[in-house]
């Protein structure tokens, strides 16, 4: 399909529209949407009006090939069809019919429905599809990297979600022809279908489909849609491919052990990709994780690694489902490396180098940004555990880190992923900006383009997928003026720190374990120590009060009393010192520590870095230090720890 893809681009012609696909172990035909159209290289016309892959096509290199996009994304397995008395796949390609309606009970179609969806989130050609589901499928966005799916309780919500969506694609300047597939086990309703379908129309040539049940209101508003038995369990025949097919389903007890398998291999996936990476945007993109494979395959693959503790239930998973896939799918396909993003010609983003540094400490400012401080939602109103489990994320919402190499929860460090945390990092601390504001602050040498923002908008918005209410992370904005915001379950470390010392900071010992809390939270320099100019103020904000938590507890701890604890003291000067090795006011902290310790080579051990960074900085030390060092050199007993 790549190399027919390749063929037509050459020849400046379109895609051909394509109906299904049917593929056996050795045979691959496609059904085209014009019988009249004479069939692309490398396809042959078959006496059946199905264009048939010779066995001897000409294909293009497998490397290349997986360079270029999916040309079909919305073709997904439906069921098996007869050809010759072997069974073969039958894929429909979902984003030619507005709709395909299901008869039958609701568990059957249920079954139904969760099966294709299944197939779709794990697909890698079917990477492109923008997917909800209603009324089935909670568990599937958190099944899969992305997450490939939004699950959304109420039909009216979904079809609302989905029409904000089409909005949002029709906004670029090039729209992206990616299909938008709505999958319900609800009915829609006369008022609901109507509006699903007037939808359909005005999106053209966006292609948006439902699939849902038969209902009054769906079949009349829907007249054209290819209509399936889901409760019958045979072969039965579809007009529109002029052929039969048994239907692909999924049973509740098998969507349950695939949901299982498909979670392991997921988990499994991020550890293994957890390793972080130096890549900007311009980079060369990773592979993508497994899961993207089709569903069998990546059921099959989870089966030989089960979860600690668990047995191999994926094993009896890939015994029972999809046995059509499985019976030609003997050698999983090259996961599929991402295709290069339509607006990277665009995307000029420099790097910008750290600032230079002064030896003189920093005077404090407030902590929360302008913005941020009017934004009374973003603030943690009480204080909570910041781990980024992968259920406390689901609970508390996506984290942005920014106390160290900014992270966001979801996005991988590799290819776009810096800049999408970045971005990220830029809503949460300045939202209610303008497109171009955005473009402006996230390059201000070459801003980026309208396309390129919203490239990597789409790529925040799926890698934090939705709140438990079905609403997005990432709110599609409703008209073209409106600013971009970050919803406010979104959290924040910084936002953390700050609610965490909070308090004056150089009388609180009782409030000691919040600021030891606080300094966990650090993982490094602020924004990596590279902040984008918008950013520099607030990293240098964050610098400072890192210094002074830092400080207020060496005082606690090395003053005589009940808090003195010296490995504690050591601990918070260290972790300062990392990020920022020109605050004085930690030397004399330490200078301090180790005299309480009677270490006089630990002094001396101070008095050289402080001698190195004179030197380095070509500036001379502060009074207060000279004084600190003179003393200490000249007398015996450890001076009592104080503020100068």
């Amino acid at each position: 399909m790549r190399t027919l893809a390749h063929h037509a681009g050459e020849a400046g012609r379109d895609l051909p529209r394509l109906r299904a696909a049917r593929i056996t172990a050795d045979s691959l035909a496609v059904l085209p949407g014009d019988e009249a159209l004479a069939p692309p290289s490398p396809f042959t016309r078959g006496d059946d009006g199905w264009w048939h892959l010779p066995a001897d096509a000409d294909l293009g290199e497998e490397d290349t090939a997986h360079t270029l996009p999916a040309p079909y994304p919305a073709l997904a397995t439906i069921g098996t069809t007869s050809l010759d008395g072997h069974e073969a796949l039958l894929l429909l390609n979902l984003a030619d019919p507005q709709a395909v309606l299901l008869e039958g009970h609701p568990t059957d179609v249920e079954e139904v429905l969760t099966a294709l969806t299944v197939e779709l989130i794990t697909s890698p050609r079917n990477n492109a599809a923008e997917i909800i589901t209603t009324g089935f499928g909670q568990d599937l966005p958190h099944s899969s990297p992305g997450p490939r799916a939004t699950y959304l309780s109420q039909a009216a919500d979904a079809v609302q979600e989905m029409s904000e969506r089409l909005l949002e694609a029709a906004q670029l300047p090039h729209p992206e022809l990616r299909p938008h597939l709505l999958l319900s086990t609800h009915p829609l309703h006369d008022e609901l279908a109507a509006r699903t379908a007037e939808l359909a129309h005005k999106a053209a040539p966006l292609p948006l489909t439902l699939i849902a049940p038969t209902d009054t209101g769906t079949t009349r508003h829907f007249p054209q849609a290819t209509v399936l038995n889901a409760s019958h369990h045979g072969p039965q025949h579809v007009d529109r491919l002029a052929t039969s097919v048994t239907l692909q389903r999924l049973t509740r007890s098998d969507y349950l052990q695939a949901i299982t398998a498909l979670t392991t291999l997921h988990k499994t996936d991020l550890t293994e990709n957890d390793a972080p990476s130096g890549a900007d945007d311009s980079a060369t993109p990773r592979a993508n994780p497994a899961p993207h494979q089709p569903a069998a395959t990546a059921i099959t693959n989870a089966a030989d690694r089960p979860a600690p503790g668990h047995t191999n239930r994926a094993a009896h998973t890939a015994s029972t489902v999809f046995p059509a896939l499985l019976a030609h799918g003997a050698h999983p396909p090259t996961p599929e490396t991402p295709t290069a993003d339509p607006a990277n010609a665009s995307d000029h983003e420099t790097n910008f180098p750290a600032p230079a540094t002064s030896i003189k400490h920093r005077g404090a400012v407030d902590p929360i940004p302008e913005e941020q401080a009017t934004t009374s939602t973003n603030t943690p109103t009480r204080r909570h555990d910041t781990s980024t489990t992968e259920t406390g994320a689901h609970e508390q919402g996506p984290e942005i880190r920014v106390l160290g190499p900014v992270e966001v929860t979801g996005v991988h460090p590799s290819g776009h992923g810096p800049r999408i945390a970045q971005l990220a990092a830029l809503l949460y601390f300045k939202p209610g900006r303008s497109a171009d504001e955005l473009c402006t602050h996230m390059d201000p040498t070459t801003p980026w383009t309208s396309a390129t923002l919203n490239a990597r908008l789409h790529g925040l918005r799926r890698a934090l997928g939705d709140d438990p209410q079905g609403r997005p992370y990432v709110p599609r904005r409703s008209a073209s003026d409106t600013p971009y915001r970050l919803s406010p379950a979104v959290r924040c470390d910084w936002t953390h720190f700050h609610s965490l010392t909070q308090h004056p900071l150089h009388h609180a010992p009782a409030d000691l374990h919040d600021l030891e809390q606080a300094l966990t939270l650090v993982r490094g320099k602020p924004f990596g120590g590279r902040p984008l100019p918008w950013a520099e103020p607030l990293a240098q904000e964050m610098t400072t009060r890192i210094v002074e938590v830092a400080h207020t507890i060496a005082v606690h701890r090395t003053t005589p009393g009940p808090h003195h604890d010296l490995s504690k003291a050591r601990r918070a000067i260290a972790c300062a010192l990392d990020i920022d090795d020109t605050a004085e006011l930690l030397y004399r902290d330490w200078l301090r520590l180790e005299a309480t310790a009677s270490n006089r080579s630990g002094i001396h051990t101070v008095i050289t870095r402080l001698q190195h960074l004179t030197h380095t900085l070509n500036a001379p030390l502060e009074p207060e230090t000279e004084q600190l060092i003179n003393e200490l050199l000249h007398t015996t007993t450890p001076p009592q720890a104080r503020i100068p």
